[in-house]
C-alpha cells in the first residue's frame, strides 16, 4: 500500500523462518523452513494400483460431450444468484454456442429455481436436440419436487447425487457405507417410479457419487454399479455416471488413475456415459479433466470461465480452446469470445480475470521486448507464407511464437497483441507502427525509436498507447524542420537554410544535388541507408521514406510520409540531417556557415 508517495506495510503477519536450511537441500537452494503449520495437512487420498495405465499415452482427438452447469452449480455459488431473466440470457447463450446438455437448476432449492425450469418447459424454449438436467440430492421430498419441475418436458435428465466419501459419511451424515448404499438405491428406485408416471417425457438419468475422488474406490464402484442396475442401463438408454472431484485434493495423475480404474471395472460399461466434474481447489481442474478424458471418460461438466463454489468448476472455455489449439474441433462456438465473456459477466456479476486463458484482456498481449520481437516476426512470417501460397492469412497453418492460437479466430484483432511500456523493445514499437500506421521501420530506426519510447515510459511510469508511440515517432523523426526545411517559392518547392537562403530546388535529382551542395559548402553529409515503401495505413496510400545519415560527426535517422516519392525522400533526408546536426534541441551551430556564404541555385 502506498500513501503520500511512501511505502507503508499492512499489519505485519509474516513470521520469521522457523529454522536453518535443511542439510538435505542442495547448496544452491538456501530456502529455510517456514513457520506455517503444514503438518496439519498430511492427507492420504484414496489411490488405486494401475500398473499398466494407458492414459499417459492417450491424446484427445475428439471433443467430449460437454455439459454446462453454469445455471446450477455456477449459480448457487454466486453472492447474488441469477434471476429468471439473467438465467434465460445465459441459457440462450449456451444453446447458441452448441451445448446439447445444460444443467438448468436445482428445483428443490428455491421457488426461483423451480419456476425457471417450469418457464423453459411451458414456454417451449428448449430446442429438441438439447437435454436439460436438474439436480437433486438423494432425499425423497427433494426428489419429488425435482421430478415435478420437469413434468411436460420433451427430454430431461434427473441428476441424483449422494456423498460417498468417509469424511462426509462420518461428519456430515453420521452413517456407514451400507446406509449410503441403501439410501442411494432407494432414491434411484423413487426416481425411476416417478419417471414412469411421465410417459410423454424422454427421461434420462445421472448419478454422482459426490466427493468421488476421496471415496474408497471399491465402494464408489459398488454404488455406481448398483445404480446402473437399478436403472436398467442399456446401450440404447445409457446412464451417466459422473465422477466429481468435489474438493480437489490430489494431483491430476492420481485422479486419472482413479478414472481409468473405474472405466475398466464398471459393469455395463457400454451402457454408461462416464462423466467428470472437476473442481479447482488446487488450481489444476483443467489438467484433471484432460487427464480424466485420456483415462476413459466421455463427458465433462463445468462452467464457462470456471465459475463455481470456492475456486470454481473446471473452465469449459479453456478446455474447448485447448482442443482447438491442437487442431481438434471443440464442437462449441467460441469465435466471439469477448461477447461470450461479456454475457457471462453480466449474468453472473463476476468479472473474468485479465489473465484468464483465451478470454482475458491481456492474454494475447505482450509487453516484454523479447516477446514482442518474436511475435512481430512470427506475424510477418504468416503473411509471407500466405502471400507465397496466394491464400488469405487466416487460412494458413498458425505458427507464431508466444501465441497458441490466432486471436482473430476468437474474434480479437491484433491491435492489443503488442502493447508498449518501459519493458518493451524495438520489436514491439515496430509492430505498433506497422499494424496501426502501415510503417515498416528499418531495424536501426527501430532501435533508436525504442530507446526514446522506453525513456518516455520510464518517466511517465505507464503504458503508451499506439497514438502515444505515433506522436513520439512523428515529433522526433518526421517533423524536424530546423535548420533545413522545405519551403514554397511560388509553385516550386525548395530546400532552404534558417535565413531562407535556397539550397536546392525540389526535383528528381534533389537528394544528390543537395548532398553535393552541402559538401561544397563545408557541411558534408553521408547517407548510410535509405529505403521507402507504400504505407498501407490511413485512408489513402502514401510513401514512407527512411534515411540514416552521418552529419557533423553524429549519426541519426529521419522519416517522412508523403504522397510524392520525391518529397518523402527529401523530407526524410532533411529530418535526419537536422537531427544529426543539432548539438542540442534547437541548436543550429553546425549550419552557421550556410548563412554566411552566398548560395546559388544553379548547379551543385
Amino acid at each position: 500500500m502506498l500513501e503520500n508517495g511512501e511505502q507503508t506495510l499492512w499489519p505485519a503477519m509474516i513470521r520469521p523462518a522457523a529454522g536453518t536450511v535443511p542439510e538435505t537441500q542442495p547448496w544452491w537452494n538456501p530456502q529455510q523452513p517456514s513457520a506455517m503449520p503444514f503438518a496439519r495437512y498430511r492427507r492420504d487420498w484414496p489411490t488405486v494400483e494401475v500398473p499398466d495405465r494407458t492414459w499417459p499415452a492417450q491424446r484427445q482427438t475428439t471433443a467430449p460431450l460437454w455439459c454446462s452447469v453454469d445455471l446450477r452449480d455456477g449459480n448457487q455459488a454466486l453472492p447474488k444468484p441469477m434471476d429468471q431473466q439473467r438465467k434465460l440470457v445465459l441459457f440462450n447463450l449456451l444453446v447458441e454456442m452448441g451445448f446439447k446438455e445444460v444443467e438448468v437448476g436445482y428445483p428443490s432449492a428455491s421457488q426461483t429455481e423451480f419456476d425457471f425450469v417450469r418457464h423453459l418447459i411451458t414456454h417451449d424454449l428448449i430446442p429438441d436436440d438439447v437435454t436439460i438436467s436438474v439436480f437433486t440430492p438423494a432425499r425423497p421430498e427433494l426428489i419429488e419436487r425435482t421430478m415435478d419441475s420437469v413434468r411436460g418436458a420433451k427430454t430431461a435428465m434427473i441428476h441424483l447425487c449422494a456423498a460417498t466419501a468417509p469424511l462426509w459419511r462420518r461428519v456430515v451424515f453420521d452413517i456407514d457405507q451400507q446406509a449410503v448404499l441403501e439410501m442411494t438405491i432407494g432414491s434411484a428406485v423413487q426416481v425411476l417410479r416417478l419417471a414412469d408416471s411421465m410417459p410423454t417425457t424422454r427421461m434420462r438419468f445421472q448419478y454422482s457419487p459426490e466427493v468421488f475422488n476421496l471415496t474408497e474406490p471399491e465402494f464408489a464402484l459398488r454404488v455406481c454399479n448398483a445404480v446402473t442396475e437399478t436403472w436398467s442401463a442399456s446401450a440404447d438408454r445409457p446412464v451417466t455416471i459422473n465422477l466429481p472431484t468435489t474438493v480437489e485434493a490430489s494431483t491430476p495423475d492420481v485422479f486419472a488413475d482413479q478414472v481409468e480404474w473405474m472405466h475398466r471395472r464398471l459393469e455395463r460399461r457400454d451402457a454408461v456415459i462416464l462423466s467428470l466434474h472437476p473442481h479447482n481447489d488446487r488450481g489444476t481442474a483443467v489438467a484433471t479433466a484432460e487427464l480424466g478424458l485420456a483415462a476413459g471418460a466421455d463427458r465433462v461438466e463445468g462452467c464457462l470461465f470456471g465459475n463455481g463454489e470456492r475456486t470454481g468448476n473446471v473452465c469449459l472455455a479453456t478446455m474447448a480452446l485447448n482442443l482447438f489449439s491442437v487442431g481438434v474441433d471443440p464442437q462449441l462456438d467460441l469465435s466471439d469470445i469477448d461477447s461470450v465473456r461479456r454475457t457471462v459477466e453480466e449474468c453472473t456479476q463476476i468479472p473474468v480475470s485479465l489473465r484468464h486463458p483465451y478470454a482475458g484482456d491481456y492474454v494475447y498481449t505482450a509487453f516484454s521486448g523479447t516477446h514482442q520481437d518474436a511475435i512481430n516476426k512470427g506475424l510477418r512470417a504468416i503473411q509471407d507464407v500466405a502471400a507465397h501460397a496466394e491464400q488469405d492469412a487466416g487460412t494458413v497453418p498458425w505458427d507464431v511464437p508466444y501465441l497458441p492460437i490466432d486471436p482473430k479466430d476468437v474474434g480479437r484483432n491484433y491491435e492489443s497483441v503488442i502493447r508498449v511500456n518501459s519493458q518493451s523493445g524495438k520489436g514491439g514499437v515496430a509492430y505498433v507502427l506497422a499494424s496501426q500506421y502501415g510503417l515498416q521501420l528499418p531495424r536501426g530506426l527501430q532501435v533508436e525509436l525504442s530507446r526514446l519510447v522506453q525513456a518516455h515510459a520510464d518517466i511517465e511510469g505507464d503504458e503508451l498507447t499506439s497514438k502515444d508511440v505515433w506522436e513520439l515517432f512523428a515529433r522526433e523523426f518526421m517533423h524536424r524542420r530546423d535548420p533545413l526545411r522545405l519551403v514554397d517559392v511560388g509553385s516550386v518547392m525548395t530546400v532552404a537554410t534558417p535565413s531562407g537562403a535556397e539550397l536546392c530546388m525540389l526535383d528528381e535529382q534533389t537528394v544528390p544535388n543537395l548532398l553535393a551542395r552541402l559538401e561544397n559548402l563545408g557541411c558534408p553529409v553521408t547517407v548510410k541507408e535509405q529505403s521507402s515503401h507504400v504505407a498501407d495505413g490511413g485512408a489513402r496510400p502514401r510513401i514512407a521514406a527512411y534515411t540514416h545519415v552521418e552529419a557533423g560527426g553524429r549519426c541519426a535517422w529521419g522519416a517522412a510520409l508523403n504522397a510524392s516519392e520525391t518529397t518523402a525522400a527529401v523530407e526524410a533526408l532533411l529530418s535526419a540531417i537536422n537531427r544529426a546536426a543539432a548539438v542540442e534541441v534547437g541548436a543550429t551551430a553546425w549550419f552557421d556557415a550556410l548563412d554566411r556564404r552566398p548560395v546559388a541555385l544553379e548547379g551543385p
